[in-house]
Parts: structure tokens; sequence; C-alpha cells
């Protein structure tokens, strides 16, 4: 039984800098303190281990992997915590050597000793972390897999039986790009209609509504955060904040007082070919600073690739058309996480399976589609979309520089919204009868790429980039 997936799983809000190294540990985590606590034994530890596998060991400093297991454990949540109180909780875990397990039992914790970083990878994902809870005469022990995109799950995949459960609610299970476009014929429907059918199944309209515009929201301030603020990132790389210039380059002396307004002045600027090019660029650019910096991002569908989306949204919005309002933020969305859960039950997700194409390629497959039907395209349109936007993105490597998503991982956002629209603009263009690649061929062609590729170049900074240049010379 292949999962459901809902658009909310595809577009999750949490931490950066990264979706299976920070978002995912730390999701695991908590699912071991609700271990802890169903098996009533959370009280009782006197001390916590954790061991980090492969891709999250190779990379895992950069990647906030052991601050994410920390703040896990500490009970804190990645999708409300404030995000400036993130530095004082780790300082104080660092200072007192001493953890606030779940937020309430107080326990000894020194990271240096008790984060292991085992750089020999577990047969079942390349992204495996085992905790360990001791006790005064006996320990518990469970290991998790982040599979991408904040996606947790266990070996045994304890969640089948509910993944079923919710496959079943769906009036319109699609695991594949030819299902969807058969509802779609078959009913004469977009895709978001019936997106939006599967989703009432399982949430009320209300809630959907009160959803989508939450992610964009979020998105949204996530972008105005990044062109505001200015000076280098973190890491070591001494990368410098470029969204900050090119922002007051672009935008001038204009005055505004929140994100909406913010849109609004955009909408009032000069749109030629070039300032196009770099407000899209400018979009992106803000949001993985922002990732890079633990900020508050949405995955979509992983926090590397997060700028993807939002960019080509927001110049839907102020470039393409000045009346977009709610509808057209909740049908790109909804489009969005549909295509992407075709490419995660199909492929892969995650970067340290399938390098940056399961990232940056998928990100620009789900805005290519989504931007296309905002625009008038069919649905068989939408899916030609999102194959021209993955097919020029086969093979690209996951190499990130020291380990951390900045070089180049930042302004391969940028190419992968400039990719996307073209594809979007190509596929209007396009009669889908004359179409040679349908998107289930290029979901399946990533994966063989993906089993194929070596795994110096999935997100273990052992090749490409990651070993040309060295941090020093940074």
């Amino acid at each position: 039984m292949e999962e459901c997936i809902s658009v909310f799983d595809m577009l999750k809000i949490g931490v950066g800098p990264s979706s299976s190294h920070t978002l995912g540990p730390w999701r695991a985590a908590e699912r071991f303190l609700n271990e802890l606590r169903s098996e009533n034994i959370l009280e009782k530890i006197v001390k916590v281990k954790v061991d980090l596998y492969g891709s999250l060991s190779l990379t895992g400093v950069g990647h906030a992997t052991d601050l994410a297991v920390m703040l896990g454990l500490s009970g804190q949540d990645p999708e409300y915590i404030p995000v400036q109180d993130i530095d004082g909780i780790i300082k104080k875990i660092k200072k007192d050597n001493q953890l606030l397990l779940a937020n309430t039992i107080a326990v000894d914790f020194n990271p240096e000793s008790e984060i292991i970083f085992n750089k020999n990878f577990l047969p079942f994902h390349a992204n495996g972390l085992t905790f360990t809870a001791f006790f005064e005469d006996n320990s518990y022990e469970s290991t998790f897999y982040s599979i991408g995109g904040g996606f947790v799950v266990k070996e045994e995949r304890t969640t089948a039986k509910a993944n079923e459960a919710t496959k079943k609610a769906f009036p319109y299970p699609i695991n594949f790009a030819t299902e969807l476009l058969n509802y779609c014929q078959s009913q004469n429907r977009k895709i978001s209609e019936v997106v939006y059918d599967n989703e009432k199944s399982i949430r009320t309209e209300t809630e959907i509504h009160n959803e989508l515009l939450r992610v964009w929201n979020t998105m949204l301030e996530c972008m105005y955060i990044g062109c505001h603020t200015e000076g280098i990132l973190p890491g070591g790389l001494n990368v410098r904040r470029r969204a900050f210039d090119m922002h007051q380059n672009l935008i001038g002396l204009a005055n505004y007082n929140s994100p909406q307004e913010w849109l609004e002045t955009i909408r009032k600027t000069e749109v030629k070919f070039r300032q196009i090019l770099k407000w899209v660029s400018c979009f992106a650019l803000a949001v993985n600073e922002v990732n890079a910096s633990l900020g508050r991002v949405v995955t979509a569908p992983t926090n590397g690739s997060s700028g993807v989306i939002p960019a080509v949204l927001m110049y839907y919005m102020v470039i393409e058309n000045h009346q977009a309002d709610e509808n057209q933020i909740k049908q790109f969305l909804m489009v969005a996480g549909e295509i992407g859960s075709i490419f995660k039950k199909g492929a892969t997700i995650s970067a340290a399976m399938g390098g940056c194409q399961a990232e940056i390629g998928v990100s620009s497959a789900m805005a290519a589609g989504a931007l296309c039907e905002v625009m008038g395209g069919s649905p068989e349109q939408v899916l030609v979309a999102a194959e021209i936007a993955m097919e020029h993105h086969l093979g690209l490597t996951c190499d990130p520089i020291g380990g951390l998503v900045q070089i180049p991982c930042i302004e391969r956002n940028t190419m992968g919204a400039i990719k996307a629209i073209n594809a979007a603009e190509l596929a209007l263009e396009t009669d889908p009868k004359n179409a040679k690649v349908p998107l289930d061929k290029v979901v399946n062609t990533m994966w063989e790429t993906a089993k194929d590729m070596n795994n110096k170049y999935k997100e273990t900074s052992e090749g490409g980039l990651a070993v040309a240049v060295n941090m020093a010379d940074c």
C-alpha cells in the first residue's frame, strides 16, 4: 500500500537549514519522547544518547542535526518555537551539560559525548539515527530514518495502517500522474479541484483554507525577512547575504509597513525582463538565507529547496497577475503539493538518496505545474510543465561545501525558480498530444538515476564542490 500524502505533508512549516537533517531528526526526537511516554518510562530516565549515521553524521554539524535533536528532546516544536529562543536554549544545554527532557525532566547531557557521529550507513536509509534512554538498571533504544522533506519512518513502518486508512478515505487515491490525469479527464476538472476533494475527506473546508493561507503567509514573511536582513550567514563560510542588497536596488525608497504592503509595493515596480529575473532570484535567495540562519521556512518539498515555490508564487502575484488573491494562492499550493507527492511516492525527495535532483528538481517541477494551472493551463499541460522542469534537473548532485546549506544550495533555488517559470511557459505553448515524455517516465528515470549516482554526490560532502573548495579558502 502506497503512502497517502496530503498537501500539508509536502508543505510543512519548520526551522532550517535542512528538512532531512534538521526537521526530520527534530521530529524523530519528538517521536522518541512519545514512545517513552507510551511505555510509561519517561520519568525514569537518567541519561540519553543519540547516534547519527551516514549522511546525518557526515553533514550533521553543518545542517544543525545536533542542535535539532537537542531541541526535539527538550520538547520544543519546530513549527511554533520562537526562532530567536533557539540560541539561548542550546547555549544553556552546553553550559549546564544538562537537558530538560520533554521540557519537564532534567537529565545529564553533554552534547560532545552524548551525540555520536558514526560515518557508517545503516542499510535501510542513508539518514539513520538511534536514540537510547538509560535507566538505573537497563536501557531503551529506538531507531528512526529521516527520509526527506521532514518525513520520519521506522524500518517496520508502523504508520502503514494509518496510511491505508487515510488512503481509503481519499475519494481519488493517487500514486501516479496518469491516475491524477484520468480523474481530471473523466470529470472535466482541474488538478486543484481533485486535490481539494481529497483534502476535504480528512479536513474541514475551514481548516484547509486556514492552513493553506498559513503556509503562504509563512512563505511571504520568510521572503520579507530575508529581503530586509543583511550581514553574514552563520557556519564559517562567511557567505554574505545578497537578498538585502539586491532588494534595496530593486525597491528603491518605497515605504511600506508589512509583508502584504510590501507585496503591493512590488506590484508597482518596473517589470522589464532583467528586473523580473532579479526579483525572482531575490525572493528565492531571501528564503534560503533565512533557512541557512535557522529561520522559519516552509519545507517545499525540502528546506534546501524551500525558496523555489515561494519565489514562483510571488512572481505570479506581483508580476503576472496583480489581481491574484487567496483563491489563486490555494490553487497553486494544492497543485504543487500533489505533484510533489507523486515524486515522493515514485522516487524520493531526499538528497541523501537522490542528490539535489530530488530537492531542487522536485521543487521546480512542483512550482512549474502549479504556475501552469493558475495561468490557465489544462491538467495535461500542468503535467507537461512538471515533466519539463524535472527533465532538466536530472542528475543534479548534492555537494554542499562544509556540509552547510549555503554553497551551492542557495543559488540553486534561484535556478530552480527560473526553470519552473520557463517550463510553465513552454507547457502553455505545447499541445500535450505532441509531448514525448510523460511525467511518470521522468519520475521513474529520476529514481533510476538516483540509484546509479555515486554516494559521494548524495549529501555526504565527500564529492563535487564540497571537496573542490576548501573551507579555509572561503
